[in-house]
C-alpha cells in the first residue's frame, strides 16, 4: 500500500519553533567553545606557554652517603668520608666561547686534567642536567681547593664542592669481601640490575658493597630549584628534599681474624676460610694477591685497572676462597674416607699394607715420598696420610655399581656445587666423572678415555678435580656437625646509624646428609692423631699449640708446582670453627699451610705470641 504525498503530517508551527531554539542553543554553545579555544590556543597561547616554561621546578640531586659496614663487635671496615670536588657552575661560566676555554686551560693546569678533558666533561654533564653543577674532579687536595679560592677571579664558574666519598680504612685487608661501590654505568642502568638508581648514582659493583646495595645505598635527596625555559634560575628555592642514609651493615667478620689470615698468606698466592661449623657463620675469608678498594675511590686508567687482572700481577682481583679452582691433594681424603664408609667398601677396623706404592693395571701408583708405612686402618691412613689406602679405595669404588660412589659424596658434601655464600663471583668447580672426560674426548680437549686411573687420582684428590677453600670447609664442618651443609653467610644484621638491629639476615635452612656417628668419630680420630701424635703430618706445626685441634695437610701436583693445603677443626673434641687455607707453589701443607692456619687460629682463640691462651678470651 502507498501513501498519498497529501497523507504526509506537516510541521507545526509549535514544533518549528522548538527546533529553531535548540539549534540557536547549540550554535551558541559551539560558538562559546570555539572562540574560548581560539583564545586560549591563539590570542593566549604564547601567553601561558612562557608561563609554563617560566615556572619548572627542577631538582638537582644530593648523592646520598652509603651506610657503614662493621665486623661483629662493631669495628669499622668500610665507611664515608668527606671530601671536595671541583665543579663548574653554567650559570656563571663566561658566555664567550674563548673565554670559557680560557678558564678550562687555567683549571687543567691546577688539576693536572687536559682542558679538552674538562671540556668534555662539562659537555656532558650539562647535556644531562644543563642546570645543575658539573663535577670536573673528585677528592681534591685543600690546597688545590685553597688556591681556586684565593685566585676565584681566574676561574668564574669554579665552585669547590663537598661530597661523600667511600672509604677502605683496612686497606687490602678483607677486599675482595667488601668489593668496592663507584658510579653506576650504562649497560647496568639499560638492564635494570639497580631498580630505582638513575645515572650518577653510586652502586656497589663487587663484594658485600653489591650483594646488600640495596640496604647500603641509601635514599638521596635534592635541591629544588625553579627554572625558565632556558634552564636559568630564578624565582625562590622550595623546600629541598633530605638525603637518607643507607643502613648500617653488620658482618660475621672478626676483624682480627681476618688480618691473621691476610697476614698468614703473606702476599703469596692462595686464600682461606674460617668459619663456624654449627652456624655456617664466616669469621674470616680472604685472597692474596689483595688489592685496595679505594683505587675505585678515585679515577684511573684503563691500563691500572687491567693490571688488577693481570696473570703477571697474580690476577688480584680473584678471590681465590671462593672462586679458586684447584686439585685438593689429601684434604680430599676425608670426602673418600665417608664414601668408602657409607658405601659399604670399608670399616673402621679394616687394615691394609702399605708397602709405599700399588699397581694398578699397568701404573705404579707411589705414596707421596715413597714412604712406606706398612699395616694401616683408617685412622692411622689419616694420620700419616697413607696414599695407598685410598688409592685402593679409589679402584674399589670404581669397580663398584655404576662407579661414582666418591663423586656422590663429593657433591652431598658441597664440592663441585654452589655454597649460596653472599658474594657475587663463585665458581662451582669440578667433580669428574666418566661421562664428563669421555665428553672432553670426543671434543678434542683431551686424547684420555675415562680408566681406573682416573678414579685412583681422584680419590686423594689430584686428576681433574677442581675446587677451593670454602667447598672444603664446607664439607669439613659437615663431618664435624653430624652430617648438617651449612650455608655460609657473612651478613648478620641491618642496623641504624646507632647499631639498633632493624632485620636480622637470616641464612637459609642447611642441607643435611646422613653419615653414621661411628664412622664421623672414627675420620675425626685419624685428624686428631694427624696433628698431635707421633708421625702425624702436621704433629710438629700443632704440638704446641695450647689446644688439641683435628687436621689434614693436603699437597696437591699442578703444572705450576706443589700446591699446599690444611685444613683445622679446633677446638677437639667438641670443634667449633673449621679453618681452610692453600698457598699456591707452596710445597707440603706442613710447610706453609699449616702454619698458615695454626696463625689464624692463634686470633681465633687469643693465642698470644709464647702460645698461650689470653684469660677470658674466645675459648671460653
Amino acid at each position: 500500500m502507498y501513501l498519498d504525498p497529501g497523507d504526509r503530517p506537516s510541521l507545526t508551527p509549535q514544533l518549528a519553533v522548538r527546533v529553531a531554539i535548540l539549534g540557536g542553543v547549540a550554535l551558541i554553545a559551539f560558538a562559546l567553545v570555539f572562540f574560548r579555544l581560539w583564545y586560549l590556543q591563539v590570542l593566549s597561547g604564547d601567553s601561558y606557554r612562557a608561563e609554563a616554561n617560566d615556572n619548572r621546578i627542577r631538582e638537582i640531586k644530593v648523592q646520598a652517603p652509603r651506610g657503614e659496614i662493621v665486623d661483629r663487635d662493631g669495628r669499622v671496615l668500610v665507611e664515608n668520608r668527606v671530601a671536595l670536588a671541583v665543579k663548574v657552575s653554567p650559570k656563571l661560566l663566561p658566555e664567550g666561547e674563548a673565554e670559557r676555554r680560557a678558564v678550562y686551560r687555567r683549571l687543567g693546569e691546577v688539576l693536572g686534567v687536559r682542558p679538552k678533558t674538562i671540556e668534555r666533561r662539562v659537555d656532558r654533564q650539562l647535556a644531562a642536567l644543563p642546570y645543575a653543577n658539573a663535577t670536573i674532579k673528585q677528592d681534591v687536595d685543600q690546597e688545590v681547593v685553597a688556591y681556586l679560592l684565593e685566585h676565584s677571579s681566574d676561574f668564574p664558574g669554579v665552585e669547590p664542592e663537598r661530597i661523600f666519598v667511600r672509604e677502605y680504612p683496612q686497606g687490602q685487608t678483607g677486599a675482595h669481601l667488601f668489593g668496592y661501590a663507584r658510579e653506576v654505568d650504562q649497560d647496568q642502568l639499560d638492564s635494570g640490575e639497580f631498580p630505582g638508581v638513575a645515572m650518577g648514582d653510586i652502586v656497589g659493583q663487587d663484594g658485600i658493597e653489591r650483594e646488600y646495595d640495596r640496604f647500603l645505598r641509601g635514599r638521596n635527596g635534592a635541591t629544588r630549584v625553579e627554572v625558565d625555559a632556558m634552564g636559568r634560575v630564578r624565582g625562590r628555592r622550595p623546600k629541598p628534599r633530605e638525603v637518607e642514609q643507607g643502613r648500617q651493615l653488620r658482618l660475621a667478620i672478626d676483624l682480627d681474624v681476618q688480618e691473621a689470615g691476610q697476614a698468614a698468606l703473606a702476599g703469596r698466592l692462595g686464600g682461606f676460610v674460617a668459619m663456624e661449623i654449627d652456624s655456617g657463620e664466616v669469621v674470616g675469608l680472604g685472597s692474596a694477591p689483595s688489592f685496595d678498594p679505594n683505587f675505585f675511590s678515585r679515577r684511573f686508567t684503563t691500563a691500572q685497572y687491567q693490571a688488577l687482572f693481570a696473570e703477571e700481577n697474580g690476577s688480584p682481583m680473584v678471590n681465590r676462597a671462593i672462586s679458586g679452582s684447584y686439585p685438593a691433594g689429601s684434604t680430599f681424603k676425608l670426602i673418600t674416607a665417608v664414601a668408602g664408609l657409607e658405601g659399604g667398601l670399608i670399616t673402621p677396623s679394616d687394615v691394609i699394607y702399605d708397602p709405599g706404592f700399588v699397581q694398578i693395571g699397568d701404573v705404579k701408583f707411589i705414596n707421596a715420598g715413597e714412604q712406606f708405612n706398612g699395616p694401616v686402618d683408617l685412622r692411622s691412613a689419616m694420620s700419616v696420610s697413607s696414599d695407598v689406602y685410598f688409592y685402593l679405595l679409589g679402584r674399589e669404588a670404581d669397580s663398584t655399581g655404576d662407579g661414582l660412589l666418591i663423586q656422590r659424596w663429593a657433591r652431598r658434601l658441597g664440592i663441585g656445587r654452589e655454597s649460596g655464600i653472599d658474594l657475587p663471583g663463585e665458581q662451582v668447580g669440578r667433580v669428574p666423572t666418566p661421562e664428563w672426560r669421555n665428553e672432553w674426548v670426543r671434543q678434542g680437549l683431551s686424547d684420555e678415555n675415562w680408566t681406573v686411573g682416573h678414579n685412583v687420582n681422584f680419590s686423594i684428590g689430584q686428576g681433574d678435580l677442581l675446587t677451593n677453600p670454602l667447598q672444603m670447609a664446607i664439607a669439613y664442618a659437615a663431618v664435624a656437625n653430624g652430617g648438617k651443609i651449612v650455608k655460609p653467610h657473612l651478613g648478620l644484621r641491618i642496623e641504624d646509624g646507632n647499631g639498633r638491629p632493624l632485620q636480622e639476615l637470616e641464612s637459609p635452612p642447611a642441607r643435611r646428609v646422613q653419615i653414621a656417628d661411628e664412622y664421623r668419630e672414627a675420620i675425626l680420630d685419624g685428624l686428631y692423631s694427624a696433628a698431635n701424635e707421633p708421625g702425624g703430618t702436621s704433629t710438629p706445626v700443632f704440638e704446641t699449640f695450647p689446644l688439641d685441634i683435628a687436621g689434614k695437610t693436603g699437597t696437591a701436583e699442578t703444572p705450576k708446582g706443589d700446591q699446599s693445603w690444611y685444613l683445622a677443626l679446633a677446638p677437639y673434641p667438641n670443634p667449633r670453627y673449621v679453618v681452610a687455607a692453600t698457598i699456591e707453589q707452596g710445597g707440603f701443607g706442613a710447610e706453609t699451610a699449616a702454619p698458615a692456619v695454626r696463625q689464624i687460629l692463634s686470633a681465633l682463640f687469643d693465642v698470644d705470641d709464647n702460645g698461650e691462651i689470653v684469660a677470658g678470651t674466645a675459648q671460653d
